[in-house]
């Protein structure tokens, strides 16, 4: 769930996740941190500051900053109101760890050559730019970036530029899919997940812990008015669950994870009966309903599973002849 940055020093403390619930510790990766496993060594982390001075490494500058420190910049607390585009006080690196470049942490590197792309959420063709903007609206709660604007220019060529860097053929931008339960996702038994593993970081309360500064959130909160609203991608239980698997507690990495996939499931089944902001018009997503997830939240559905058995699980008979997305 997903983590925010805290960057007065770049000692990023990459804990997410906000979303991510699961145990974490201290905070977000900085750019001299890499993966521990041999297999993550061959995975990139480019650093704009090694471009050549220029205005081009300028804008990528500043996009990397909207990614790592979106709360600072175009937060709810920012001094110019009109540059209020983000509703909460994360950041785009509380999903997208270590400002989008870690390894199956919903990485950045690649994202850009994904995109014109066919999405089931709206059923057409998104441009990167839209689907930026999704993040703005679902997981940071608040509005679009105006397509043209500096900010919107800024963190498409920081993702443009992270791209560059794509290994061929090597996977790592989503989250590796974790096996589905045989039973329903178990809020209650997540309580104690979260209790043990989560807490420490995220609060009892789940409001996380503010930085230093008061500016953004040392470990970001996973429910409640500052987090993501229930439109997010991570508040479907199986998309959290694989984030959560392969990321947390802070510093765990998906060759080597710490929670069971079980506790995984059962701890972001807890994180999402929580209260959070509710964005309207979520019977509008998915307009073909047969492309729409098994775990989404939210009705109408085109088979006849209840929404609790959506929201919850078992999910295996409900994928069956589901076409991809």
């Amino acid at each position: 769930m997903k983590k925010t940055f805290i960057e007065p020093t770049r000692l990023i403390v990459s804990a997410l996740m906000l979303m991510a619930a699961a145990a974490c510790g201290p905070g977000q990766q900085s750019s001299s941190v890499g993966a521990n496993s041999a297999t993550s060594l061959a995975w990139p982390r480019p650093d704009p500051a090694t471009l050549a001075d220029s205005p081009h490494k300028q804008e990528v500058l500043y996009g990397e900053a909207l990614v790592r420190r979106t709360y600072a910049l175009v937060g709810p607390r920012v001094a110019n109101a009109a540059m209020r585009y983000s509703g909460n006080n994360l950041a785009c690196g509380s999903c997208h760890l270590d400002g989008g470049r870690q390894r199956y942490a919903l990485s950045l590197i690649g994202a850009a050559d994904a995109y014109p792309r066919n999405m089931a959420r709206e059923n057409s063709v998104q441009t990167l730019e839209q689907r930026i903007n999704g993040c703005f609206e679902r997981s940071m709660n608040g509005r679009a970036l105006p397509t043209g604007s500096r900010e919107m220019t800024a963190i498409v060529a920081y993702i443009r530029f992270l791209s560059d860097a794509a290994p061929a053929g090597l996977e790592g931008r989503g989250a590796p899919a974790v096996h589905l339960l045989q039973r329903a996702a178990d809020p209650g038994r997540g309580a104690a997940v979260y209790s043990a593993r989560c807490a420490v970081c995220h609060g009892a309360n789940g409001q996380g812990a503010r930085s230093a500064d008061g500016s953004g959130y040392t470990y970001p909160p996973l429910w409640g008015e500052d987090s993501f609203n229930d439109g997010a991608g991570m508040h479907r239980i199986i998309t959290a669950a694989n984030f959560i698997r392969a990321n947390m507690p802070y510093g765990t990495t998906f060759e080597s994870p710490v929670l069971t996939e079980e506790e995984a499931f059962d701890v972001a089944a807890y994180i999402n009966t929580q209260p959070r902001p509710h964005r309207s018009g979520l019977d509008r997503d998915y307009p073909d309903r047969g492309r729409k997830p098994v775990d989404a939240p939210f009705p109408p559905y085109a088979d006849h599973f209840s929404q609790r058995e959506h929201t919850f699980g078992p999910w295996t008979s409900m994928q069956q002849g589901q076409p991809p997305r």
